[in-house]
């Protein structure tokens, strides 16, 4: 679910769903404001309406009778009662002014200061689906009434009884499965919306793998097509950019070698043997940085077709050949899983960190495990290891750490950027950490290949 939040996916969804709802919660509650609004319009009048009917009834009848009359005429809302008028308000509400016009010249309608006990506690309105709810506002006073006869009568307007409760199962049901019908529109939305960018997202980390990945589908709406359309000429640039370097850098290599051969034959003439030994060793680190620098090139194409392989039979035939070599070297451990990668890289790769191992320690130790769905590859030394602030320099080309890990021991300086580039273009990485008990430990992580994704 975390996961799922923290993908653009789950923020469109999340930011659609919350539009509707605040959207669809603003326009109920401006809704249920108006029906009240209404419903306290519509009842202020009936009362109105009922009042003067009430009113001028009592009216006709006898003056005595009317106590009488008034117990059995009054109705919930409107209580009229014969007494005493009651202290007169400062103001005459709207109501007062209303009725005394229905009822005409001869009537006297004032408001009183004070009102009915029911008016401090009127009945809730439910409102937003009933998580809210709001006071009555209608009429609620005491009036004083003076009859045409002089006779003068109490009138109480009083507020509505509180409605009954209801079942609202039914409402309630229709409400859910209108939000529940949101989230899916939203979550439609948002996967149409994000679809074509994941398409996009898994174009370009496929293209780090594999620059001759098949070019994008142009298709979907004119922003896609424009966006697919600019990401496969990005594609084609820079695959003619990696053709067109490792091209040039092959050339230069073939071209160097005619005159550095020539160089060396000149060499064997050279009469000091002191002399001749410096030159042709300058001229074999020459020729070596040349293969490299060629290597390295060819560490950066990615013409070489990617296929599934067992990782442990590679790694066993890297070590054997290693052996053969007459390369101290050891292997323990298993994966048990299978990689997408491109065997002659992976061996540049691992051969790389077995020679440096060897070369700079004596020996290499090689380790193999597996770790949250990746192989773990660990290879160690047995050497005085590099100081924390070079090792992220190491991985620099031609950068050397000025110990014992100096031109004297032979190479370029490239093994481990070549080796980095390799695991870059299979989606691992590679770290490097002095080991507690001596040496350097260098870890290259490869993950697992699924079918199908």
């Amino acid at each position: 679910m975390k996961a799922f939040l923290g993908s653009m996916t789950g923020r469109v969804f999340i930011t659609l769903l919350l539009g509707v709802l605040i959207t669809g919660a603003l326009t109920q509650w401006l809704a249920d404001n108006e029906r009240q609004r209404v419903l306290e319009h519509a009842r202020d009048q009936n009362l109105i309406e009922r009042a003067e009917q009430l009113i001028m009834a009592t009216e006709i009848v006898p003056t005595a009778a009317r106590p009488a009359y008034l117990e059995v005429a009054n109705r919930p809302g409107l209580s009229l009662e014969v007494g005493a008028p009651r202290p007169l308000a400062k103001s005459t509400s709207d109501f007062a002014e209303t009725l005394a016009e229905r009822l005409g010249a001869g009537y006297h309608i004032v408001s009183a200061d004070s009102r009915p006990r029911a008016c401090d506690s009127p009945p809730r309105i439910p409102q937003l689906y009933g998580l809210l709810s709001a006071r009555w506002r209608g009429a609620c006073e005491f009036l004083n009434v003076r009859l045409r006869d002089g006779e003068e009568l109490r009138l109480a307007v009083l507020p509505p009884r509180a409605a009954a409760v209801n079942d609202d199962t039914d409402y309630r049901a229709v409400i859910v499965l209108f939000f529940l019908s949101i989230a899916g529109l939203a979550y439609l939305v948002a996967r149409m919306t994000t679809r074509p960018l994941k398409r996009l997202a898994v174009a370009a980390q496929e293209l780090g793998n594999d620059i001759n990945r098949p070019p994008l589908d142009v298709s979907g709406a004119s922003e896609i097509r424009q966006a697919s359309t600019a990401f496969n000429a990005m594609q084609a640039r820079i695959r003619q950019y990696i053709f067109q370097r490792t091209q040039m850098l092959a050339a230069i290599t073939h071209d160097l070698q005619t005159p550095l051969t020539r160089m060396r034959l000149r060499l064997e003439k050279v009469a000091d043997a002191d002399l001749q030994e410096r030159l042709i060793g300058d001229l074999s680190a020459m020729q070596a940085m040349v293969r490299e620098g060629l290597e390295l090139a060819r560490s950066m194409d990615t013409t070489e077709t990617m296929q599934m392989l067992d990782l442990d039979s590679l790694l066993a035939s890297s070590c054997d050949d290693a052996a053969d070599a007459h390369q101290a070297v050891t292997l323990s451990g298993r994966s048990g899983m299978a990689i997408l990668g491109r065997p002659l890289d992976l061996r540049r790769c691992l051969g790389n960190l077995i020679d440096n191992a060897v070369k700079y320690g004596r020996e290499a130790s090689v380790t193999v495990d597996r770790v949250n769905g990746a192989a773990r590859i660990r290879v160690r030394d047995s050497g005085p290891g590099i100081p924390p602030a070079e090792q992220a320099r190491v991985f620099d080309p031609f950068y050397r750490v000025e110990t014992s890990r100096s031109r004297e021991s032979g190479g370029t300086g490239l093994g481990l950027t070549i080796a980095r580039n390799i695991a870059e273009q299979h989606g691992g990485s590679i770290a490097l950490s002095n080991h507690p008990e001596g040496g350097l430990e260098v870890t290259l992580m490869l993950p697992e290949y699924y079918p199908g994704k």
